[in-house]
């Protein structure tokens, strides 16, 4: 995997080994409060407000082909119910484990591929750089993971009414009276006049025109 630029010792998201050192075995245990990343989440569903707190807790393990980082983040997500469209919040615990290799990890202990053998596991590879790595893009796949696709601000939440768009869970009563059109056409039957109806109200007998026609 090739570096675009240096690490900055100074980004938060930016943690150094030097003091775990390289004897396979070898414990560390951190924490760190950060001020989350712009775009932490899932874009335009749900995710961590930029620059709203977060909690890291790291173990970084030394091993033969470098540094394994285990840990877990804690951050307050923010979003919009899919059901009701109101906004909500969801406590976020997204949990990780990378490996960051030694730039001279074939060099110590391993195998070393053939060349074209194990291309994507390479590439796929977090190095350290100067004995440092970057949390940050591990971090991003880990509240994804952890994030709901779909949230809601509760598991009944019943939603709007289609018809109105009211919010069913203020008002559990909300309903509208429907016709169904298929009688809608009957009734209409049934409101107009019966033949006898319609001479009376013409002023003649019933079977009045019936006779003169005879």
């Amino acid at each position: 995997m090739a570096l675009n630029a240096r690490l900055d010792h100074r980004n938060p998201l930016v943690f150094d080994t030097h003091e775990l050192g390289r004897r396979p075995g070898a414990l560390q245990r951190l924490t760190r409060s950060i001020e989350a990343p712009r775009d932490l989440g899932i874009q335009g569903v749900i995710g961590v407000p930029e620059g709203a707190p977060a909690e890291l807790e790291l173990r970084l393990e030394s091993v033969m082909e470098g540094v394994l980082v285990t840990g877990t983040a804690r951050a307050t997500a923010e979003g919009e119910c899919v059901r009701c469209l109101e906004p909500l919040e969801q406590e976020l615990v997204a949990e990780y484990q990378e490996m960051f290799s030694y730039p001279d990890a074939d060099d110590r202990g391993r195998v070393k591929a053939e060349p074209g053998d194990d291309a994507e596991d390479d590439e796929d590879r977090l190095p350290l750089e100067d004995g440092m790595f970057d949390l940050e893009p591990v971090l991003r796949d880990a509240v994804v993971l952890a994030l709901p696709m779909q949230p809601v601000c509760q598991d009944d939440c019943p939603g709007l009414c289609s018809e109105c768009g009211a919010r069913l869970a203020d008002d559990p009563d909300h309903h509208h009276d429907a016709v169904d059109i298929r009688w809608a056409a009957l009734q209409g039957l049934a409101g107009s006049p019966e033949d006898g109806e319609k001479d009376e109200m013409s002023g003649a007998e019933p079977g009045v025109d019936e006779k003169q026609e005879k």
